[in-house]
């Protein structure tokens, strides 16, 4: 019974041994080449589970999602001979599986040393074409799109790959571009700051000095108004005072007296020398003691 339970063992491992050298899996994001002693005999495998002849065959995977090649930033001449330093990136996705594994082995580092170098040359040239303007903001889109329908080509031929994007992350100007540009920059806008701080004090100036003439104008025309109603003012009392002294003169000759009378003896410390007959005290002298 125990030698029947070890050859069943044995058994069992040496199919599921088998079954590893026989049955292999392509998953929905890998492509596949089945080889026969390193030559391809089989391309472009499709996803699920497939059958190989142990040690005869050997099956290559590959990813087949979209895959991203950040380049390093390279130094690039406009066409006015202006230096630029680009940033950018690609994406491409494998097209043929067999020739990109005749081109590169199936290493994607080959690959991206070889599309570097393709990318390399097609920004030169492009950005050699354009000036600094066009290829900062005026072409970019043109550019990246020319670019990347004639790198297209050259990758299906070369590298069984497809490109699906090129886009310049950033562009920069070398370190001693940027301090002189920079420095040309700080000039003129110290230029035009001086020029809007001049021009707002003369602005300012002008604000003060028709502040100051309006103050003038607003201070003459109201001492003008004040005058005017004082005089009417006047006016009106005189009419009032005429048309009671009309009425009874001594009564307004004697109010006229005593409004006399409190101005002059309104402070304790005044001293009059008057005479006692005077006319000033005539209606004094007129009250019994």
């Amino acid at each position: 019974m125990k030698n029947l339970s070890v050859s069943l063992l044995f058994v069992v491992l040496v199919l599921v041994l088998v079954a590893s050298q026989t049955l292999y899996v392509v998953k929905e994001t890998e492509r596949a080449v089945v080889l026969k002693f390193g030559e391809i005999v089989e391309a472009d495998v499709l996803p699920g589970l497939h059958f190989k002849l142990p040690i005869m065959n050997e099956v290559k995977k590959f990813d087949a999602r979209i895959l991203t090649m950040d380049s390093r930033p390279q130094r690039y001449l406009t066409l006015e001979k202006k230096a630029v330093i680009v940033d950018s990136y690609v994406k491409w996705r494998i097209e043929s599986v067999s020739k990109f594994y005749t081109a590169t082995s199936g290493d994607e580092i080959i690959a991206n040393r070889v599309l570097s170098s393709r990318v390399d040359t097609g920004l030169r040239n492009q950005f050699g074409e354009r000036t600094m303007h066009e290829v900062v903001s005026g072409e970019r889109d043109q550019l990246m799109d020319e670019l990347r329908v004639g790198l297209d080509e050259v990758a299906k031929s070369e590298l069984g790959i497809t490109i699906v994007d090129i886009r310049v992350k950033r562009i920069d100007l070398p370190p001693d571009v940027s301090e002189s540009v920079y420095q040309r920059m700080r000039t003129e806008r110290e230029r035009e700051a001086r020029e809007h701080r001049s021009k707002g004090l003369e602005l300012a100036e002008g604000i003060r000095a028709d502040a100051d003439r309006q103050q003038v104008v607003l201070e003459s025309e109201a001492y003008r108004d004040s005058e005017i109603i004082r005089g009417d003012g006047d006016a009106v009392a005189a009419n009032i005072y005429s048309s009671v002294y009309t009425q009874d003169p001594d009564f307004y000759e004697f109010y006229r007296s005593l409004q006399a009378y409190r101005g002059s003896f309104n402070s304790q410390g005044d001293i009059f020398v008057v005479k006692p007959d005077s006319e000033f005290f005539k209606y004094l002298n007129k009250i019994d003691p």
